[in-house]
């Protein structure tokens, strides 16, 4: 019996060693398997199907949402009083995102058009494109800023020109017109004398470009070849740095395309991303971790920095001329239009922009703009952009439609562009990500617990064998011992 205890424990003690040693092996190759198996499923390249498809299509809803300022005392503010405005909204629109022309390169990049359309979702909006508000007119009171520094005749020319075609300084439309395009004589006028004034030949509206058109021409990273340069901007337009303003840092183009980043992340990481529709490139910083349907993310918002004039901020005198903080001029890519973007309401802007118009009340969770990271993938789990579009104005001598106004960077709309992972996404993002990585956590300190166990018992069914013996030889009376001997009585 004690040899088979004896057998039976070295049996017990090489089965928990063996299952031990399989424990700490899992413990130190695990999440080098897991990290391999994300780099892996990340790359840009048509066979990994699953992720590859995610990147040319991109399966997420996204929305757009978009809020009009509407004027209530046009009046009273031509003749020089502050403006009062009221917010209206939202019309949402569905977006469609779309690469095509993907091109592959030898030097693992590839390059991209990537294609947007909108589509009217009247179920998610307040109201519907036939709403009729009122906001400033851009071609004039825009055109009058442009021409402030221009001789007098040109600008009594430039009044009578606006008179000819009936153009006032505000513009009360319908929504769907504001958006996409209205037919204006004063347009075509310009489009045939001025060619290369306005952005678009075509219908002018505030997002006729953005319709049914291209981001241009990106060239990204793979990651094939270095997982940490994976969707980073190698070239836009064929451009690796940007024309548009002073300094080579504000020209540089930084980051991704804005869509993913690269995996592994830290809260030391920050999310540079090239935006074409801002003329450059944008950083959002830590904020704080949280939890998206039992996904770990870390929220990713914008730091007053991004937005702040020279004077607050030195790097960004580039980007100058400058007004308050908050405020970027990106006349110098919008076809020199005294054009401003914020954060709606002037969120974390120069206090002093709410002092000259009525009717904003900013707040970070209505206003500010965030992306929701995943940070082992990269992969955005919820993202809110929110920006707004302003315009300069001011009374200019010689435009009568220009009025009494007092100068102002007066917000015309904003919009919020946002889409989360939702749906069967969700599940194998969850499944894939989250489920397995921590049932093999699971599955490594449960093996180490039953290694060590086995161990353990092995050891004790060991000397528990030595011991009974030894006792039973101390305890056991023996034969040859005279016994006592007790009286008859």
């Amino acid at each position: 019996i004690t040899m088979n205890k004896s057998k039976l424990a070295i049996g017990l003690f090489v089965a928990g060693t063996l299952t031990a040693v399989f424990g700490l092996v899992i413990l130190f190759v695990g999440p080098i398997i897991i990290d391999d198996q994300i780099v892996k499923n990340l790359v840009i390249d048509p066979e990994n199907e699953v992720s590859y498809t995610m990147w040319k299509d991109i399966p997420v809803p996204f929305f757009m949402s978009v809020y009009f300022f509407n004027i209530l005392n046009p009046t009273e503010f031509l003749a020089g009083e502050k403006p009062m405005v009221e917010q209206r909204g939202p019309y949402v629109y569905r977006k469609r995102l779309q690469k095509q022309n993907i091109t592959f390169h030898p030097n693992h990049t590839v390059s991209y058009l990537e294609y947007r359309s909108y589509f009217f979702e009247p179920s998610m909006s307040v109201g519907n494109e036939s709403d009729v508000v009122t906001i400033p007119n851009m071609l004039v009171l825009g055109a009058a800023v442009m021409m402030d520094n221009m001789p007098h005749a040109v600008r009594l020319l430039l009044s009578a020109t606006f008179k000819s075609f009936k153009e006032g300084p505000f513009l009360s439309k319908s929504v769907g017109e504001l958006m996409w395009g209205y037919d204006s004589k004063l347009v075509d006028f310009l489009n045939k004398w001025f060619p290369g004034m306005l952005p678009s030949t075509g219908k002018f509206g505030l997002f006729s470009e953005f319709n049914n058109s291209n981001t241009g021409m990106f060239t990204v990273h793979t990651g094939k070849d270095d997982i940490r340069l994976i969707h980073k901007v190698n070239s836009w337009n064929g451009l690796t740095k940007l024309i548009y303003w002073k300094t080579p840092q504000c020209n540089m183009i930084n980051g991704t395309a804005g869509q993913m980043w690269p995996p592994f992340m830290t809260k030391e990481s920050t999310l540079p991303f090239y935006s074409p529709d801002a003329c450059r490139s944008l950083e959002l910083v830590y904020q704080r971790e949280g939890i998206m349907k039992g996904i770990p993310l870390y929220r990713f918002v914008a730091p007053k920095t991004m937005l702040a004039n020279g004077s607050d901020y030195a790097p960004n005198e580039g980007f100058c001329p400058c007004r308050q903080s908050g405020l970027l001029n990106v006349s110098s890519c919008r076809s020199n239009a005294p054009v401003f973007i914020s954060q709606p309401h002037f969120y974390n802007a120069d206090p002093v922009l709410l002092d000259y118009v009525q009717g904003l009340q900013p707040t970070e969770d209505e206003h500010g703009l965030f992306i929701d990271i995943h940070p082992e993938t990269g992969v955005p789990l919820n993202v809110s952009i929110r920006l707004q579009l302003n315009l300069y104005m001011k009374k200019v001598s010689g435009i009568t439609e220009t009025g009494k106004i007092s100068e102002v960077v007066m917000p015309m709309i904003w919009f919020e562009e946002n889409g989360y992972m939702d749906g069967a996404i969700v599940k194998t993002f969850h499944t894939n990500l989250v489920l397995l990585p921590m049932v093999m956590v699971y599955m490594q300190y449960c093996f180490l617990g039953l290694g060590l166990a086995t161990v353990l018992g092995a050891v004790l069914l060991h000397y528990s064998g030595k011991v009974r013996p030894l006792q039973h030889m101390v305890t056991a009376p023996s034969a040859n011992k005279p016994t006592h001997w007790r009286p008859p009585f």
